[in-house]
């Protein structure tokens, strides 16, 4: 009886996530809306399951905050996708450091 409530969990959370599939399209449209990111660049590096991301963010609203609370922002605003995510690695930057770092 418990293997089968374990396995319909199980089955469940599986479905479940598979109907949340998030894409890089909704993550990018998010980002650039809530964070007026100015360019944002997110690559799929999952081994087939779709919830492993790399993300490239640049926005002003970065401006004086450490990388910490940059990273922070970032998952405040996504933190409604994270719950179907398994990976989500991030690079952020501002304008500035995003315009020095594309001139070199």
């Amino acid at each position: 009886m418990i293997a089968n409530f374990i396995f319909i969990i199980t089955f469940s959370q599986f479905f479940f996530a598979q109907i949340m599939a998030i894409t890089i399209e909704q993550l990018k449209a998010k980002l650039i809306d809530k964070l007026a990111a100015t360019h944002v660049e997110i690559e799929d590096v999952s081994d087939g399951c779709g919830a492993k991301f790399v993300a490239k963010i640049v926005s002003a609203k970065f401006d004086g905050l450490s990388l910490l609370d940059q990273h922070r922002l970032v998952n405040e605003t996504i933190a409604d996708e994270m719950n179907s995510i398994h990976s989500f690695r991030m690079k952020t930057m501002t304008p500035e450091k995003f315009a020095a770092e594309s001139s070199k």
